[in-house]
């Protein structure tokens, strides 16, 4: 899996050959955006990850928590990209809980849709008493 100039790696080139993001802007970009915490810190684009490192990755509504099991370089396909870390067990848990729960529509509210023009007026009067 590693090349030989692979013991260096800059972060958002190896989140990019990991496949958690499809270009390295965009992996610069979530870096920079306090999306990737390693060991309870922001991280920066340029730091070198090493094996055993953990890191915690947010996209979306999922919070991933990996561990680095081999370093690249280079985008390859999708299951030679999973060898390059390891999901932790109780982050797996805890995405597939959050997952149960958004299915189930537990966290928000459940709408028709768009409200009517009646429902908007009464939220209007609603608005107006609160003030």
């Amino acid at each position: 899996m590693s090349d030989k100039n692979d013991d260096k790696v800059r972060l958002d080139k190896w989140l990019w050959a990991a496949r958690f993001y499809k270009t390295r802007a965009l992996a610069k970009e979530a870096i920079e955006g306090g999306k990737v915490h390693c060991r309870g810190e922001r991280c920066k684009p340029g730091k070198e990850p090493r094996l055993g490192d953990e890191f915690v990755i947010r996209a979306g509504f999922d919070e991933k928590t990996v561990v680095v099991r081999a370093l690249s370089t280079v985008r390859r396909g999708a299951s030679e990209a999973q060898a390059l870390y390891e999901e932790t067990a109780d982050s797996l848990a805890r995405r597939e809980s959050a997952a149960a729960l958004r299915k189930a529509g537990a966290l928000g509210v459940q709408t028709d849709g768009r409200p009517t023009k009646k429902q908007r007026r009464q939220l209007g009067h609603f608005h107006d008493t609160q003030d």
